[in-house]
Formats: structure tokens, sequence, C-alpha cells
């Protein structure tokens, strides 16, 4: 056993030697300290890193037999489509695949949501950490990216008519938008230059944007420390050694408590991948079983569930603004509802960082936020004529929510430090 041990050192330093392995290995796991009050909502980070793994992994296989071609086979469908269709029926566990992959492009934004919900409550965007969030909201945007690229790919209908709707509004920017509009589809119209563009972006180039960002997000994260539910800096109580006071080390610490948030997460995700990959018609949509028909328009086109927020805010806008139509200023409003997120380092003006020890009005006023961005969610899911309760009419209610969503940020600055705080504890806290 000796001799083997021996032989293992002498691998591991010859190793050392040319790649700081160990090196890396206790910057970053077992000797980085992390706060010792981590709970729940720190979950979702490593299983954004795990969701990623398996949409790579599950993308590869997919792409060995999907072909990226709108024209018609002799049975008159889409190749695309029927490429689809011949994973899902005759390549071995062809169906579980795939459905992996349209489960995990759900559970990717579930899990990155929760976890900026995270970083919401408890001030991680604050000082030290402006620059761990900016890669964080470049992951975001990168993800939704990555999601409206793959979700043409199938070439259903839903697919279909949504590229047409999303890649048309870009027509709507003065001067630049019909030729930008053009560039988008390759074509015209959206066809098989499309569809080829949308797969390279897809395969090749948001992927790779993506794991850098998120390589560059890790890095920063262990450059300055995590945050915790306190909002207490652990770096600035340290003993003798240089250890922080209220840290321990990530690694086994945090490492086994994560295998436990993955295990309660893989058995949710089979459940949905084994019994309901369709999601109620939101992680697939039903018309997306039938193949793309440049003729025939689906009586309703709504982005996927993760988009709905921001095309609520796009459909608000139903006015023109300084001779421009309302149309653009749709487009920006959805833009701006994604990107005023990174500007909350500078908005936020509270002396303290967790909502543990904010007043009630930053608690109420996010409350609010939070309650106006589901229905947002759910009024773009819906027709522009639905109405709650059979009487209420949701674009109303949309447009008012949509005027909060901005005022809640812009006003940021002033009801942030008007709020009425608790201090913040000298140590951390294990509540």
């Amino acid at each position: 056993m000796s001799k083997v041990n021996a032989l293992l050192q002498g691998t591991l330093d010859w190793v050392d030697a040319r790649f700081p392995l160990t090196a890396n290995w206790k910057a970053h796991l077992s000797e980085y300290y992390a706060p010792k009050n981590f709970n729940f909502w720190y979950f979702f980070g490593s299983l954004a890193i795990l969701v990623l793994v398996i949409q790579i992994v599950t993308g590869i296989f997919l792409t060995m037999h999907f072909k990226p071609d709108a024209s018609l086979n002799a049975s008159g469908v889409p190749v695309a489509f029927a490429s689809v269709e011949y994973i899902m029926r005759d390549v071995s566990w062809g169906w579980l695949i795939r459905y992996m992959h349209s489960t995990g492009a759900s559970a990717f934004f579930i899990v990155v949501y929760l976890h900026m919900f995270r970083g919401l409550i408890y001030g991680s965007y604050r000082k030290p950490r402006e620059l761990i969030w900016l890669f964080g909201i470049g992951i975001f945007l990168c993800l939704m990216g990555e999601a409206f690229f793959g979700y043409l790919l199938p070439w259903g209908q839903m697919s279909f008519w949504g590229a047409q709707v999303i890649v048309n509004l870009f027509s709507a920017i003065p001067v630049i938008g019909p030729d930008l509009s053009i560039w988008l589809r390759g074509d015209y119209v959206v066809g098989d230059a499309t569809l080829n563009r949308f797969f390279a972006f897809h395969v090749i180039a948001m992927p790779l944007v993506l794991v850098g960002l998120v390589a560059a997000h890790i890095i920063a994260l262990h450059e300055v420390g995590s945050n915790n539910p306190d909002g207490v800096e652990i770096k600035k109580k340290k003993d003798a050694n240089g250890v922080p006071l209220d840290g321990i080390p990530f690694h086994p610490y945090y490492t086994v408590k994560d295998i436990v948030g993955v295990i309660v997460f893989l058995m949710v995700f089979s459940v949905i991948v084994f019994f309901m990959p369709e999601g109620g018609g939101y992680f697939l949509e039903y018309n997306n079983f039938d193949p793309a028909d440049p003729l025939k328009t689906p009586p309703h086109i709504a982005p996927v569930w993760y988009f709905t927020p921001y095309y609520s805010l796009l459909r608000a806008v139903t006015y023109p603004l300084l001779g421009i139509d309302a149309k653009f200023w749709g487009v920006v409003a959805m833009g701006a509802g994604v990107v005023v997120f990174a500007f909350l380092p500078w908005l936020d003006r509270s002396p303290v960082k967790s909502i543990r020890y904010r007043g009630s009005l930053t608690k109420t006023l996010l409350a609010i936020w939070i309650v106006g961005f589901f229905i947002l969610g759910f009024l773009g899911t819906k027709d522009p004529a639905y109405k709650f309760f059979g009487s209420i009419p949701g674009a109303p209610v949309a447009q008012v929510l949509s005027v909060y969503y901005f005022l809640f940020f812009l006003t940021m600055p002033i009801w942030s430090s008007l709020d009425r705080c608790q201090p913040e504890p000298d140590r951390v806290t294990m509540k």
C-alpha cells in the first residue's frame, strides 16, 4: 500500500510541477472559506452548474442525430422536425435525452431565477461583489439568447411563429431595424438560413460564451468571498492564521451539503422527465408537436414561460412616443426589464445588505414586485384580451404592473435610503 501511495504522491508532485492542480484545489475548495451560515437559498448556484452540465452533455448527443434542414422530406414533413421525431422514436434512449434537454431548459431558468432572487434579498450585488453580479447578469442574458436560438430548432409551429414574431420586433428599431431583422434571419423570411444560423449560435457560439462567463463568475466570487444571509463580511474577523472566524472550508462541508440539494433536485427532475415532460404545456408547448407551417398561424403566439414576464412588458406599451412607433418602445421596455438588474449595485443605497435587517418598507415593496412579476409572467402566456375572473381585463393590469416594475428600480435610491433598518450584527448568526 505504501508503494501505491508513493506512486500516487509522485504522480501528483509531477503534475503540480507543471500545472497548479493542488493549488487550485486548495484555493477553490479545501482552503476556500465560506460563511458557516449558508441556508437553503445557497443550493441554487451549484444546481445551476449541474443543469449546465446536463444541457451540454444531452445537447452533444442530440446534435449527433439532429439535422438543421427546413426543406420537406418525401413525406412532406420538414427534415428538422422529422429528425426530432427520429430521435424520439428510433434512437436508443433518444426520448430520454430529448426530454432531459427540454426539461433542463426550464430547470435552468428556475434555478437561475431562484439564484438571482437569493442575491436580491441578501444584497449579494453590493460592494465588493458588483463584478460577480454583472457576470451573473451576463450569464442570464446569454442563457436567454441560448434558449431563444434553441427554441427554433425543433421546427414546430410555435418554434417557427415565435421566432417570426421576436425577429420581426427588431424591425421596429429606427434606421437599422429592417436590416438587423434580415441579418438575424439570414433571409427575408424565417427559413432554412435562419434555422442553420440559430443552430450554429445554439450549439457553438452561445455555449462558449456561457461557459466563459460561468468561469469568470466563479473566479470573481472566490476572489472576494461569498456573501451570507446576514450580509456580514467574514474576512474582517480572522484568527492568528488568517482563517475567517465565521468561515468553514467549502470542501468537505458544503460539497457534502450540496449533494443533498443535488439528490432532491434530481428526484424532482426525474419525476418531470418520466411522468410529465410537457410540464402542462409550459415546458413543451402542445402546438410545437405539429410541424412548422408558414401558411397556418396559431390562434395565440406566446413565448416559453421564462420569457413571458418580459413579453408582458413589451405588450404593455401600446402608445407611440416622440413620433416613434409603440412597437419600438415595447422592445425597449422588454430589454430594459432585463438590463435594469445590472444597475442594482448602484441603485440600492440601504445601509445594510440583507433583508433580515431591512425595514418594512423594503419588504413590502419587494413583495409587491415579486407578486407583480408572477402576474406579468402569467399574463404573458395569455391572449391580450384575457380577463381575470371573467371580468377584470388583463391588459390594464399588465400596464399598471409594468409601470410598478420599473418604478421599483428607478425609485430604489430613495426608498432604500429612507427605510428604517436594524444594525447588522458584528458576526454571522445561525438563524
